[in-house]
């Protein structure tokens, strides 16, 4: 598998982004494209970081990005968990941290 990055979370476990996953949200939120230097800072320094609660093995990760012309000013990034490594499944912005 490709990866476009590999970086560590404040905890210090490995966090994977695929070129398959990157394609996949692009596709699906294009406005996310020019913030990957951001995407990676979410990981690294969040605003807040909370547990999915469907799912104890996904992190929802935040990081709000006041440049950003749009209401939706948080980038919000979510990480599953698997064997304490961790794989971006998608990232979007939205409003509001839940």
């Amino acid at each position: 598998m490709e990866w476009i990055f590999e970086i560590q979370d404040k905890s210090g476990r490995k966090i994977y982004l695929s070129k398959d996953r990157w394609v996949h949200i692009n596709q699906e939120h294009p406005e996310i494209a020019p913030y990957l230097e951001d995407l990676k800072e979410t990981l690294r320094n969040p605003t807040k970081a909370t547990t999915y609660s469907f799912d104890e093995n996904a992190k929802h990760y935040y990081k709000y990005i006041k440049d950003r012309k749009s209401d939706a000013k948080h980038l919000l990034v979510i990480v599953k968990y698997l064997n304490e490594h961790g794989f971006i499944i998608t990232a979007y912005f939205v409003r509001h941290i839940k």
